[in-house]
């Protein structure tokens, strides 16, 4: 595994989108999607994160058979924004610094298979140039020690989880699992961007 980087070292993305009005969408996948929620929950401008799968067929979409890392599915998030309070190159930043680690290809510690890779499932042009140039921008940076491995993928379909999967992390505080993985990077969320909580 990578070395942590904390998220100080990481730069502004030179490339970003416009602040504009209206609602903007991104399905992003870093592993277990239960921490990737709880990351972008807290965020300010962050209308609504949902648990899902992109990838794979609809006749697989479902926990059970995409945990066999057979379907072609990543566990992902459908992050809904406001492009006037957060723009997608924060987004990203968030999603690089935090939320995972793009240097683990087709796992995220140990959760390990291609249901748990580190993809960006982008909805238009402009989504794909802002993280194709943040990537380029943090591997000239040289902030990890080993190439990003995220995947670039345009978004195809995106299939909403099971219900009980909504929240997960914040209604299930005491799971050693959330506790090993998800609070750590709450915390860091709370620490890092907390000029980026929401009230």
């Amino acid at each position: 595994m990578s070395a942590r980087v904390s998220p100080e070292k990481f730069p502004e993305p030179e490339l970003d989108s416009a602040l504009r009005d209206g609602e903007q969408q991104t399905v992003l996948a870093g592993g277990c999607f239960w921490c990737v929620e709880a990351v972008y929950a807290q965020l300010d401008g962050v209308r609504d994160v949902t648990n899902g799968y992109a990838g794979g067929t609809a006749e697989t979409a479902d926990y059970d058979t995409v945990c066999s890392g057979r379907t072609g599915h990543a566990e992902v998030v459908r992050v809904r924004f406001d492009p006037a309070k957060i723009t997608f190159g924060q987004i990203l930043k968030v999603f690089f610094s935090i939320a995972h680690d793009p240097t683990e290809k087709d796992r995220q510690g140990n959760d390990i298979g291609r249901q748990y890779r580190s993809a960006i499932f982008y909805t238009d042009d402009e989504q794909k140039r802002v993280a194709q140039a943040y990537i380029r921008q943090l591997d000239a940076a040289k902030v990890f020690d080993r190439p990003i491995v995220t995947e670039l993928t345009p978004l195809d379909a995106f299939y909403e989880a099971e219900p009980y999967h909504k929240d997960y992390a914040r209604r299930n505080p005491q799971s050693g699992y959330i506790q090993a993985v998800a609070a750590p990077k709450v915390a860091e969320v709370r620490h890092y961007y907390k000029d980026r909580l929401k009230a």
